[in-house]
This record gives C-alpha cells, structure tokens and sequence, in this order.
C-alpha cells in the first residue's frame, strides 16, 4: 500500500511541473559557403535550442547520405546542457554532384513523452506494453547554395611527393617508391596509379588511407608504394594528377619528375633458375670414358633388373630451388623469374618487410 501511495506521489509531484511537458524549442541553419564548386566540402550546421533540459524531449534527424544533387556525410554530432537549457547540435559536409543551385531541404522528427506514458511507468500499469510519444515533424530552415562547375573531378589543396632510394639498383634486385599526396579535399576521386615499363616488372601496392573528415572535406594522405624488377637501365615516367586547387581557384597539376634507374650487372635469369647450356661443341677425349661408361651401363641394364631414375617435372623442379634458397632475397628473385604476378603479394610482403623469415615465406609457397 505504501509502496503504491509513493508513486502516486511521486506522479502528482511531476504533473505539477507541467513546463517539463511543454519545453518550448527553435532551430538555426547556417552553412559555410554560399557559393562554391563541384565536389567542394560544404560545412552545413544545425542547432536546436530548448528553453529548458527538455528532458523527456527526443529528436529524430538523420537526412539521407545521397542526394541525386549531392553526398551528405555526418560530421558529428552533440548536446549538451548550457546555463540548465538543451542544446543539440549536428554537423555534415556535403559534396554536390552537379552545378547549378542547390537547396538543403530538412525536416526534423521531434518526439516528446506523455504524461500518461511517465505516469505508467512511474505507478507500473502492466496494460501498457510500450513509452507513448507526441510526434511532430519541424521544418528546418532552408539553405541554398550557388555551385559552380570545374572541368576535374578531385577538388581541393593539395600536395605529392615521392619516398625513394637512390635509383641504382642490381638486375633483378626490385627498386622502390611510395607516392603520397597530402592535403584536403574529395581523396575518394584519387583512383590507383599504374605504370607501363617495356622490359621491367612492375608490382603495385594497394593503395593506403589515413584520412578524416573535417570541416574542409576529407583530411590526411594518399598513399601508394610501387616495386619495379628490371635486367636493365630504365625510366620510371613522370606522375602527373590534375585537379582544381580551391586556394587559387584553378586547375592545377601534382606532378613528379620522371626517374632513370640505372641497372648494374648483378643475378642473371640462368644463375637463378637453369644452369646455361653451352651450344658449342668442344671435342675433350674424356668424353670416351663417358662413352664406355655408357655402353657398359646399357648392357648391364639388359642382363639386371632396370633401374628408372626419376626425372623432376617442371613443378617439382621449382620446389626443389625453393627448398635449397639460402635468403629472402633469392628466394624472391625465383619468385619473380617463375611467375611474378602469381607470386606478387608473397614478394610485396617480402619487400616491405611484413615476412622477414625464410621459413615463414615458404610454407605460404
């Protein structure tokens, strides 16, 4: 009895407060640009501000990501209690598609708890399965911006450079670089660099994000490494990126210089797989002791029991140079001399020093 008597208290004393059910609130919208360019990040805020801690008040605002006119990405998202009144705020960068002018068009679902869905709870009526809302859609200013064209798909401020050694390297022995490209803007529009070299093998690296988003669109690096396994001097082409630089309003270009890479002699294709056969023909009398040995062997074999030599196939001749490599290294230059596209992530992960053990490399053979 007392037990029920409490929470009927407790209920009178919460209907008495009758502004914590009419919590008054407003929203404000403002974005960073008025105008702007295609696949330019625009910073668009939202702010609900309750007139008290709004406490039993819920907002529901989760625009769509895709737009047919734009990309709308959640920046973050946060409340609070400033001076004993809520405040929601919500963030999103968008990325508009075509050019022209683009409107940002939000409703917000506001929901807010009965009073008879706090007196259930609070006094325990068992005939109620689920919270009771009042529901009301808010339209959220609306705010418009001029978006203007550019003739490149990757928009922003950018910066490359190149990480290598000194390009000279032995034939056969792979030589290195990673390009990387810094700044801000739409990364997603950078695609995977590739390279077409005549007599040189080249592997490529996947490529490898470290970005955030933030006001001014995607932040951090763009990164990929490259191994190029030549028997000869060669040139690494120029790496040329065009993009629109929105510091100068511009189309600009990434660009590095090409690299020659000089080849010095080093392991040759026969020292790594096949012994050289040597076509000519020098007459050596000891070849008769081979002869009669030969002869002597034949008729044996017609008076005993044959005895078959096994000859090693192609495959098992292959493992057997695997089992009888000395180092990484010359194991990965078998590899790139039987079948560098079959073998390529076993000689990146040995290159880039993710397999450092000998043993390790050739149970994954």
């Amino acid at each position: 009895m007392r037990k029920n008597l409490g929470r009927v208290f407790l209920a009178i004393l919460i209907f008495l407060h009758v502004e914590v059910f009419a919590s008054a609130y407003t929203w404000s919208a403002t974005s960073n640009k008025t105008t702007a360019y295609l696949n330019e990040p625009i910073h668009l805020r939202y702010i609900c501000s309750f007139s008290d801690r709004a406490e039993v008040m819920t907002i529901v605002f989760n625009p769509a990501s895709e737009h047919e006119k734009y990309t709308l990405k959640n920046l973050r998202q946060s409340q609070n209690i400033v001076d004993g009144k809520r405040v929601n705020i919500y963030e999103f960068v968008a990325f508009a598609k075509v050019a022209g002018e683009i409107i940002f068009d939000f409703e917000a679902q506001m929901e807010q708890t009965t009073k008879e869905s706090i007196e259930n709870t609070v006094i325990g009526r068992d005939n109620m399965q689920k919270e009771q809302f009042v529901k009301e859609s808010f339209k959220l200013e609306t705010l418009s911006v001029n978006v203007k064209e550019t003739d490149k798909s990757l928009v922003g401020n950018f910066g490359i450079e190149i990480k290598k050694h000194e390009p000279k390297v032995k034939a056969h022995e792979p030589y290195h670089i990673e390009v990387a490209i810094k700044g801000n803007g739409n990364f997603e529009a950078l695609k995977p660099l590739s390279f077409n070299i005549e007599g040189v093998k080249i592997f490529a690296g996947d490529v490898v994000e470290k970005i955030e988003l933030s006001e001014n669109g995607e932040s951090g690096e763009w990164s990929q490494k490259f191994a190029f396994v030549g028997e000869a001097d060669f040139k690494i082409p120029a790496i040329k990126i065009e993009y629109f630089n929105l510091a100068e309003q511009k189309s600009d270009v990434l660009m590095i210089n090409a690299i020659d890479v000089s080849v010095v002699k080093g392991f040759s294709k026969e020292e790594l797989l096949d012994k050289v056969e040597d076509d000519s023909f020098k007459f050596d009398y000891s070849y008769f002791y081979y002869i009669l040995t030969f002869i002597a062997g034949f008729l044996a074999a017609k008076v005993e029991i044959k005895k078959r030599v096994v000859k090693l196939n192609a495959e098992e001749e292959f493992r057997k140079k695997i089992d009888e490599t000395k180092s990484l290294n010359e194991l990965m230059f078998l590899l790139v001399l039987r079948d560098s596209k079959k073998y390529e992530q076993i000689i990146l992960d040995i290159e880039s020093k993710k397999i450092v053990s000998l043993s390790s490399a050739k149970k994954l053979l």
